[in-house]
């Protein structure tokens, strides 16, 4: 049944635990499956309010941050031009600063989600403390400065470092410290947009793949804490300003929801195509220093202030001038232009922020210009015009992103109308057959190949070496299915430990059949994670 056993001789330990301890651990995890449910649970709670209190700082600060950006600008173009000129020699130490936290903590960089995902997977290791301080820094300094980057990305991985920085408090096994920090990044997004569904769903949809009780009940516990004390904060009201939106008409009005699910899912595509191209242009000569990609793009900002300030920052407040004005056409143009350009600006530099936010922005911009489109040809009555733009919202999210369910959800809760939800799933589908035709690939997917290709992570080869107990679906008509444990091409140094079916527990033997339907947790090395993966999930040839 199994090829190999592990070796037990390693000189690491991590969480306060020995190997042998972390498999012992594990295993009386394993044997005791209800009462580890349970303690998940709580201990879910726990890392909703430690998450929701440094989301809810965070939060605080880019709302300052975000404040004084606008005054200042305001200020200035009635100031003498030496106040410009001392506010762009700023930019350059905002530059300077953020060139520094960057390079002292690489895995704080970017959107964070990525990272989330390779240390779920095990490719990856995070120093909770130092990501959490230099995220936080790093995240107000780029957004409060102008640059085009959201916080829900940072958020998702500051509540992930917080669920870590809970685990290695409390010196849990490496596989609990997965299932907390699923927990507590869904504990981040749900803070960050007061939509604790959306939490709870993108971290199963899009981290951990997986849709298993065990994985649900902590992140549903922290989803809902967190978002318990944001709301305590900051209050109940929704990050967009969609109020009172009219039910979609079933009638030829969906022939213009699916042609406005097409368009922003092929503007999704092309997102994702741009920021995974940006790194060809930051190649170029002028910026073989990474400081100067960042000094540059703070320079864009700088300029776009002065000209076009709707495009910087995060980006919900002009999704909220879309939803409650009327833009001429060629204004909504220059804006979606100039949103994508200085978004891949902005991200390419790798300093603190994400693209979530700044990704709904495009979205309502296409749905705003198609909404535009209609009006003028007296397609649809202007009260339709705000259905337009969320169904673009959630179609250009599922094309990027890749995560329809999450997507129709998000929107529903960030705009308060759970009336669309059927629109907004028939367009993220939509958008997601879009995605797929194109040969387009999930962003963040992407992202994590791109960063692990770049051997920038952290003692790559040490991590490929640990051993770990993983938690593998058995999907109907996956390779596995209906297939006894010994007739199974278990990859090498691969030990099959428990099979749960349902409420039962199976002790594996070689003559047990796996069901679709079943979890098995297997003892592997990291560098064949993906392959023992891959036998629950691939279809029989």
């Amino acid at each position: 049944m199994q090829k190999n056993m592990f070796s037990h001789k390693t000189n690491k330990i991590q969480n306060g635990l020995s190997p042998s301890k972390q498999i012992r651990h594990t295993y009386q995890s394993l044997n005791h499956w209800q009462h580890f449910q349970f303690k998940l649970f709580w201990e879910g709670i726990v890392v909703g309010i430690f998450s929701g209190l440094v989301i809810s700082l965070f939060r605080f600060l880019l709302v300052k941050a975000e404040e004084w950006r606008v005054d200042l600008y305001e200020q200035l173009a009635q100031l003498p031009d030496t106040y410009t000129a001392a506010w762009f020699a700023a930019l350059l130490v905002i530059g300077i600063l953020l060139y520094l936290l960057t390079k002292h903590e690489p895995m704080a960089g970017g959107s964070g989600i990525p990272q989330v995902k390779g240390v779920i997977l095990g490719f990856m290791r995070m120093n909770w403390l130092r990501v959490l301080w230099v995220k936080l820094a790093g995240g107000v300094l780029g957004l409060g400065a102008g640059l085009s980057l959201g916080r829900e990305g940072p958020s998702i991985q500051l509540g992930a470092v917080s669920a870590q920085g809970v685990s290695r408090l409390l010196g849990r096994t490496r596989m609990e410290e997965r299932y907390l920090i699923t927990s507590g990044a869904s504990a981040g997004l749900a803070a960050a947009f007061n939509a604790p569904l959306a939490g709870v769903i993108f971290s199963l949809e899009e981290l951990h793949r997986n849709f298993s009780a065990v994985v649900l009940l902590p992140a549903m516990a922290a989803a809902m804490t967190a978002t318990f004390i944001s709301r305590l904060l900051f209050g109940r009201d929704f990050i967009f300003s969609f109020y009172g939106l009219p039910p979609f008409p079933q009638d030829i009005h969906m022939l213009y929801a699916v042609t406005t699910a097409v368009l922003a899912g092929l503007c999704g595509v092309l997102f994702n195509t741009g920021l995974l191209k940006i790194s060809t242009f930051y190649n170029l000569p002028l910026f073989k220093n990474s400081w100067r990609k960042i000094v540059f793009s703070l320079l864009c900002a700088g300029i776009l202030g002065f000209t076009l300030p709707q495009v910087l920052g995060g980006g919900n407040l002009l999704v909220n001038e879309l939803a409650l004005k009327t833009f001429p056409l060629h204004l909504l143009f220059i804006l979606l232009i100039g949103k994508f350009l200085f978004t891949l600006i902005s991200y390419g530099t790798g300093v603190p922020g994400g693209f979530f936010l700044p990704m709904l922005v495009l979205g309502a911009l296409v749905g705003s210009i198609c909404s535009n489109v209609l009006l003028a040809y007296h397609l649809i009555a202007a009260n339709h015009a705000a259905n337009i733009i969320i169904i673009a919202m959630a179609a250009f999210f599922s094309a990027s992103v890749r995560a329809p369910i999450t997507g129709t959800v998000l929107i529903s809760e960030m705009t308060g109308s759970f009336s669309h939800l059927m629109i907004l799933g028939i367009a993220s589908a939509i958008a997601y057959i879009v995605a797929q035709l194109c040969g387009g690939q999930p962003i963040y997917e992407a992202l994590l190949m791109k960063t692990l290709h770049s051997h920038n992570t952290p003692d790559p080869d040490i991590v490929k070496e640990e051993r770990d107990i993983i938690e593998v679906p058995v999907s109907s008509g996956s390779l596995i299915e209906n297939r006894k444990v010994k007739d199974i091409p278990w990859p090498p140094h691969t030990l099959l430990v428990d099979v749960k079916r349902g409420p039962d527990q199976l002790v594996p033997e070689g003559n047990t059949i796996l069901r679709a339907g079943d979890f098995l947790y297997i003892l592997t090395k990291t560098e064949t994670a993906d392959e023992v993966r891959a036998l629950g999930s691939d279809l029989r040839k």
